[in-house]
């Protein structure tokens, strides 16, 4: 039932799937569903993107890799909940203001802090984290950091930018590359102006408040950082700060490149917001909105194992422009035979073949020629026209 939710009510969707349990009684009501899923942990579906999805993914070596590093993405995003008291208490609180018709209003919404370590080549989440929107979204991140290998790159946006955050992925044996802030190291702000190299390798080390906090004792004295100057095409610099410091290993051209996958990242998080209408929750406790959000972050795995085939089928064929599998197709497709994928006794293979089928007949076009525009002011008015008039449900 939970694989399988969609934008009707409880009831409606407990008399689709009913039936295909072959149950004595004639229906379920919304109630007794509830108090049965109050007996499901949360973590049932941790376990099952881990065993499911993410070792399905590496165990046989066969994933895909750029310049011999996994590439992979942290970030965090936050998500509005239902305003309930139970919800609120157990992850804070936001602030809102806002001025429309000329009446201004203002208030609180419950919000939940969502954190991600994304492999943004393969297109899975290997650990996910759903946490209080007070916690620092750099603490949360650094628990991500056990999943860690040796050939991993870890790909950050500026808000993760400092010695802590480099010193612990170092300490667990991973690499990272990390977009600076002007106001992050002194190095940098040299960088910025234009006037200094754009590839230079210093020794930087904690400052003071860094230095003197105890949570910070096991860290190195100093480390051995790598900055990279990149022009972006409006003219503007950003900077980078890498572990990779071999410069025939990683030239300094391939950077921009690696800095531009971490958008995969931002991706993921649309899928689970417009496409599987996470915020759209379908309960009032903290293990539902829990198990909701887990339950998304496993079907976005699920999605990437079973069109793999048809994704690479595909990207074979010969057309004017590149060919993808449509996701509305797909994680339609999977919501509605999600029963027989999981549940049923009859041979999941067939499922599949007819799935993979489905998905090289209805493919998506990828035009790359599209011109660039400005991103724009972000206004409620028209937020709300696209929610309300051109925005559709497809899960």
């Amino acid at each position: 039932m939970l694989l399988s939710k969609g934008m009707k009510s409880l009831q409606l969707s407990l008399n689709d799937i009913i039936p295909k349990l072959k149950l004595r009684v004639p229906t379920v009501t919304a109630m007794a569903y509830s108090k049965a899923r109050a007996k499901l942990r949360h973590t049932a579906f941790v376990e099952l993107n881990d065993r499911a999805v993410v070792q399905t993914m590496y165990e046989d070596g066969d994933y895909q890799t750029l310049h011999g590093l996994r590439l992979l993405a942290v970030d965090g995003s936050k998500v509005q909940l239902p305003n309930s008291p139970t919800l609120a208490k157990e992850f804070g609180t936001m602030p809102y203001s806002t001025t429309q018709y000329a009446k201004h209003t203002e208030g609180e919404y419950t919000y939940a802090l969502a954190s991600v370590l994304y492999d943004v080549l393969n297109r899975i989440a290997i650990d996910a984290q759903f946490v209080s929107c007070k916690i620092y979204e750099p603490y949360v991140a650094e628990s991500h950091l056990k999943h860690l290998q040796p050939t991993d790159l870890v790909i950050f946006d500026r808000g993760y930018a400092s010695y802590r955050m480099m010193a612990r992925v170092q300490l667990v044996g991973g690499q990272f590359l990390i977009r600076c802030p002007a106001s992050s190291f002194v190095v940098v702000r040299d960088m910025f102006t234009g006037t200094d190299a754009s590839d230079r390798t210093v020794e930087i080390k904690p400052n003071p408040v860094t230095r003197n906090n105890p949570d910070n004792k096991d860290l190195p004295a100093s480390l051995l950082v790598r900055f990279i100057r990149v022009q972006l095409s409006t003219g503007e610099y950003e900077v980078l700060a890498t572990s990779l410091l071999d410069t025939e290993l990683y030239p300094y051209e391939i950077f921009k490149e690696l800095y531009y996958y971490r958008w995969g990242v931002e991706t993921f998080y649309g899928k689970l917001k417009t496409r599987l209408g996470l915020e759209n929750f379908s309960g009032l406790s903290v293990e539902a909105v829990k198990q909701d959000f887990h339950v998304a972050v496993l079907l976005t795995g699920v999605e990437t194992i079973f069109t793999e085939d048809a994704e690479t089928h595909l990207g074979k064929q010969a057309t004017k422009h590149k060919q993808k599998v449509n996701k509305a197709v797909s994680f339609s497709a999977i919501k509605q035979r999600a029963f027989e994928l999981f549940m049923s006794r009859e041979s999941s293979e067939q499922v599949l073949e007819q799935l993979t089928e489905l998905f090289q007949k209805n493919p998506t076009l990828v035009r790359t020629d599209r011109s660039k525009r400005p991103r724009g002011t972000k206004v409620a008015n028209k937020r709300l026209q696209f929610v309300l008039r051109k925005r559709k449900s497809l899960f």
